[in-house]
């Protein structure tokens, strides 16, 4: 009886086994043809294309050139049209290869001087550095109002009064601290940007979080 139970154990081994190391090969096949690495990638290796949405809140400041900036109107001494600022961002980025481009818009509130509130709308494209790198120039429009000007100085503190704008910026989130890249698993970045508004009657320094998923 014993011989009969091995002899039917070695004969069913001996057709899993085969069966087996098949399914594996099988297996190991379908992984390699869908693996990441057949997919298009930038120069650095990373992915070369993709779909980034993100969002991020910044801080920093506004001052604006004297006399007055598309309208504003000039402030005796003692009226602060200057002021910081707290901003959120939305946006989406698309890699293409080792550039890319995007759209944003954006939020700010003024917490010190006389900005109220500034609402913007712009485009961006520039370089990626690596997977989690980015070098860019942006171009928009933004509207800007303020909630009080000196007294008997001629405008509508409810007015928006706007422009275009343009700044340079970067965004770092090096991986080997844990932080994703552009084509990679949600993640952070810091983002360090200046712009000016109107032809260059402000400046506008920033600074802040992005968040990507």
């Amino acid at each position: 009886m014993r011989k009969l139970a091995l002899a039917a154990a070695v004969a069913v081994a001996s057709f899993a086994v085969p069966a087996f190391a098949q399914d594996m090969s099988t297996t190991s096949t379908d992984t390699t043809a869908t693996a990441p690495s057949d997919a298009p990638t930038a120069p650095d290796g990373t992915r070369a294309f993709g779909i980034e949405p993100y969002f991020g809140i910044m801080g920093g400041w506004e001052q604006f050139d004297r006399p007055s900036v598309a309208g504003i109107p000039a402030q005796p001494r003692g009226y602060n049209l200057d002021g910081a600022l707290v901003e959120g961002v939305v946006g989406v980025n698309v890699p293409l290869g080792p550039l890319f481009v995007g759209a944003e818009g954006s939020v700010a509130k003024g917490v010190s001087g006389n900005i109220d509130w500034e609402y913007g709308a712009y485009g961006r494209g520039g370089f990626r550095a690596g997977d989690s790198g980015l070098f860019y120039g942006k171009v928009g429009y933004r509207w800007n109002n303020f909630d009080h000007f000196a007294p008997g100085v001629v405008g509508d503190t409810k007015r928006d009064y706007h422009a275009m704008v343009y700044g340079i910026g970067a965004e770092i989130g090096p991986k080997d601290i844990g932080l994703g890249g552009i084509t990679g698993n949600s993640g952070l970045r810091l983002r360090m940007e200046v712009s000016t508004f109107d032809d260059a009657h402000s400046f506008r320094p920033m600074a802040g979080v992005i968040a990507h998923f």
